[in-house]
């Protein structure tokens, strides 16, 4: 046997194992459970930090405070240094549309050591707590809630004895790239985190999608959140592993009426969102990131170059390895296309997708030796030390 047919024959054993071993991640049936209303509606606060989201909040906002909630739900946007009227903005819109109460908050500039987001977080649960709220809603000002979205969201928490609900938000997918970008973008995450494993109590996989965040105060307070999270870049992911730690039991899926309506039009902004945080996803590691790459181009790119090759050199068994592979990868992406309502011609185009991913991370890395970071909205966070904590 040739060395590629050996690679192409790892790659297909792979792909089998994550069809059948990692969870089922290719599946998107882990939608919220629909649950009984409880006795009495606990009082809930929802906290939106902002930064220059004025372009995004008239279409966000309104769908907040339009919440169906047969409780006490309150509002609380915290305006994290905004230049473009943020803040006004929020305030005329809640004068405009009415419903849920709304108050504007702003923290002032973060403290060394603390992410601008959290330290609006930080901010926001603070003017909360004067509520005595059971339940936290964290949810970011590019997510639109259908108006039943709450109350479904508490009932689930409920029913479940949650301590932590998460939706992983339904992001736009309206340009050529996006299309081709953002559901590949929610099935990795899906790969890394298995939502099946996340609400197992006892189970060590823990993740949370940050646009949509129901949280116990009560869970929030034991797992010090967000202080013990200051410095995570990647924050969702690290809040949902301090509340499991506390011993607290955590649950995410898809989400079928939480939606982000935050454009990323051209492959330059959404290379920037992946590659803000990916080295980081990595703890900087070099070695996991040669790890990675290794990874990325065994599981995605070998199938395509291993067909190819093995149709040029008449290395028939290699070609079949290869096909095998590309087959079964196309095959689990398809759930996820038909989630976002995308052809299913666009899954053999995963490795092309997969290369871009993996240029990404690489170039993540690049920005953080180069002292860039990872870098959001005017803010750079470039030492290690800023996100020790969010892995």
């Amino acid at each position: 046997m040739t060395a590629l047919m050996w690679i192409a024959a790892g790659s297909l054993a792979a792909w089998l194992w994550l069809l059948l071993g990692q969870g089922f991640f290719w599946r998107t049936d882990v939608r919220l459970p629909p649950a009984p209303d409880p006795g009495a509606w606990p009082p809930v606060c929802v906290v939106v930090p902002a930064r220059d989201e004025a372009e995004v909040l008239p279409s966000s906002l309104p769908s907040l405070l339009a919440q169906e909630y047969p409780g006490r739900a309150e509002v609380f946007l915290v305006d994290d240094g905004s230049t473009d009227g943020t803040g006004d903005l929020a305030r005329e819109l809640a004068r405009r549309h009415g419903g849920l109460p709304l108050t504007v908050g702003s923290p002032g500039e973060p403290p060394a050591g603390w992410t601008g987001k959290l330290w609006a977080v930080r901010h926001g649960i603070g003017l909360a707590r004067a509520r005595e709220p059971e339940y936290l809603l964290l949810t970011d000002a590019d997510i639109a809630h259908a108006p039943g979205s709450l109350r479904s969201l508490v009932a689930a928490a409920r029913a479940g004895g949650f301590d932590l609900v998460s939706q992983m938000a339904r992001l736009r997918v309206a340009s050529g790239w996006e299309r081709l970008v953002v559901p590949a973008f929610v099935y990795f995450f899906a790969q890394l985190y298995p939502f099946r494993r996340i609400g197992r109590k006892g189970g060590r996989t823990a993740a949370a999608a940050g646009g949509c965040v129901l949280l116990r105060t009560e869970a929030a307070e034991r797992a010090r959140i967000p202080d013990a999270i200051r410095h995570a870049v990647i924050d969702d992911v690290a809040l949902a592993r301090a509340v499991k730690r506390g011993g607290g039991h955590i649950w995410l899926g898809l989400a079928d009426r939480v939606d982000s309506v935050r454009p990323y039009p051209r492959l330059r902004d959404l290379w920037r969102m992946v590659a803000r945080s990916a080295y980081a996803q990595l703890r900087h590691n070099p070695l996991l990131l040669v790890g990675t790459v290794a990874g990325l181009a065994l599981v995605y790119l070998v199938p395509p170059m291993a067909l190819a090759a093995g149709l040029v050199a008449g290395d028939g068994v290699t070609a079949v390895l290869g096909a095998a592979a590309w087959l079964v990868m196309a095959g689990t992406y398809l759930p996820m296309l038909r989630y976002y309502g995308q052809p299913p011609w666009l899954a053999p185009l995963l490795p092309f997708t997969a290369s871009l991913y993996l240029l990404m991370t690489v170039d993540s890395a690049v920005r953080h030796y180069r002292g860039r970071g990872a870098a959001w909205k005017g803010r750079t966070y470039a030492r290690p030390e800023t996100v020790a904590d969010e892995c």
